[in-house]
């Protein structure tokens, strides 16, 4: 009988460190950041607003270069990562903002197939199978055909929520997903990004402040003045 090997982090972060402008403009904003996340996971980093949350999320979305330290996401090496390594990253990542970010002109249908641009080996077909399936299950199944203007908050977040994730992104990353929406569409879209990543075993990193949604998370990391204040 073999032993089974545990699973390496989603994210792994050690010693990392950020900041803005060089000399006397260096603005440091993250101190030695050290942190996992593993499969499966859903990871809530809280903290007061200017604490770095958003940065570090930026960080280990490959939207931004590490400045010091090492990072790790998807078994990428994002401190020695090139530009074709990031884009490849991204791929994979299924981001959510507080901002639903949806383009007025398309139809909630054509704003999550506008993601299988980055998927060209995914056959239009396919795709829009992939779409109706995904926005079915969101609850949207009779508003494919609606522009966001016909949509609820609420329901334009929950197309943002199957943009995110109608590519099977292997990490969620979500920056204040519930902020701009009353206490009761926070709950269904919280409660539906949690049940559709852990159907799939997608772990999920999400910056909030809204203890709200607290208890849907398997670990809380507070962060405070850009350093990790506690881990519960």
């Amino acid at each position: 009988m073999t032993d089974t090997l545990p699973a390496s982090p989603v994210i792994s972060s050690r010693h990392v460190n950020f900041w803005f402008g060089e000399g006397d403009l260096k603005k440091q904003v993250l101190f030695d950041i050290t942190m996992d996340v593993a499969a499966g996971e859903i990871v809530l980093l809280t903290g007061p607003s200017g604490s770095g949350k958003t940065t570090l999320l930026t960080l280990i979305g490959a939207l931004r270069k590490v400045r010091d330290g090492e990072l790790e996401v998807l078994s990428r090496h994002l401190h020695s990562a090139t530009m074709d390594d990031f884009v490849q990253v991204r791929r994979e990542i299924g981001f959510i903002f507080q901002q639903h970010n949806l383009l007025p002109f398309m139809t909630a249908r054509q704003n999550v197939e506008l993601m299988f641009q980055l998927h060209p080996e995914v056959s239009r077909s396919e795709a829009s199978r992939l779409t109706a399936e995904l926005l079915t299950s969101v609850g949207l199944g009779d508003r494919l055909d609606y522009h966001p203007a016909r949509l609820s908050g609420g329901q334009k977040q929950r197309v943002a929520v199957a943009r995110a994730l109608v590519t099977g992104p292997s990490l969620i990353l979500a920056d204040e997903p519930t902020a701009a929406l009353d206490s009761h569409s926070g709950r269904d879209v919280v409660t539906l990004l949690q049940e559709l990543a852990r159907n799939r075993s997608c772990p999920i990193l999400m910056v909030t402040h809204d203890p709200r949604i607290l208890d849907i998370a398997d670990r809380i990391i507070n962060m405070e003045d850009g350093r990790i204040h506690a881990v519960e």
